[in-house]
């Protein structure tokens, strides 16, 4: 089984689907509560998917215990470092992208590729139809959270009162930079507005953005935020 048969059927679709809005792995009982389903049917659902190449399963030990008397660690199943779309048939929307970054003028390319990335955000954010957060932990939860909504995995792997770090395998323009690294600014700007669109309105503040390992197949984007503002709590 390939990928495009993979999500072309519905029950592997839907079960692919929750994988991809959680924060960490899942097991074949995560599976089975929430779509009610049998626990072999749910092992055989994650063990299809990963043969397809959509999840890459391990064994962890979810108890958070070690050595004897801990059991034995439990088969999970988690999201790959996702650099090409799936597409039927391929709409090469990369490489027509790549053709229009090269018609903006050089000295005002990046400027006017973070704008896009910040529109963009936005119609993420309205179909996600979440509401603004009271701080920057939870504001950048919210953005994860949205994305998951999305069909996209992302969770907050650091947090302080100025800087956030957040780690997405299925970065929703993961394959245009891949293909175009100087689509790297739209990129910013896609979590630049994503996170400042859940930040309270009243909590004003400057984002800088990074990311990092984007072209990386073998890790997720490592996306860094730091707010300078001076009231601006954690939560």
């Amino acid at each position: 089984m390939d990928a495009l048969a993979g999500v072309g059927q519905p029950e592997l679709r839907e079960t692919l689907l929750f994988v991809r809005a959680q924060a960490g792995t899942v097991s074949a009982d995560d599976v089975s509560g929430h779509f009610r389903i049998h626990r072999t049917v749910a092992r055989s659902r994650l063990e299809r998917l990963a043969e397809a190449g959509l999840l890459e399963a391990s064994f962890e030990r979810r108890t958070g215990r070690s050595g004897p008397g801990a059991g034995r660690p439990a088969k999970v199943y988690r999201v790959p470092p996702e650099i090409a779309a799936i597409e039927f048939p391929s709409r090469h929307y990369e490489q027509l992208v790549g053709h229009l970054l090269k018609t903006l003028p050089p000295e005002e390319r990046q400027e006017a590729l973070a704008d896009v990335g910040i529109a963009f955000a936005g119609d993420l954010a309205d179909a996600a139809g979440l509401k603004p957060a009271r701080g920057i932990r939870s504001a950048a939860e919210r953005a994860c959270n949205a994305l998951g909504l999305l069909g996209f995995q992302a969770r907050v792997a650091e947090a302080t009162e100025d800087h956030v770090v957040i780690e997405t395998p299925t970065c929703p323009l993961r394959p245009l930079v891949v293909a175009n690294p100087e689509a790297a600014a739209i990129d910013r700007g896609l979590w630049f507005g994503l996170v400042g669109r859940y930040l309270p309105r009243r909590r004003p503040c400057t984002i800088a953005c990074q990311t990092h390992d984007c072209l990386n197949e073998d890790a997720p984007c490592r996306v860094a935020l730091t707010f300078r503002t001076g009231n601006l709590t954690t939560l």
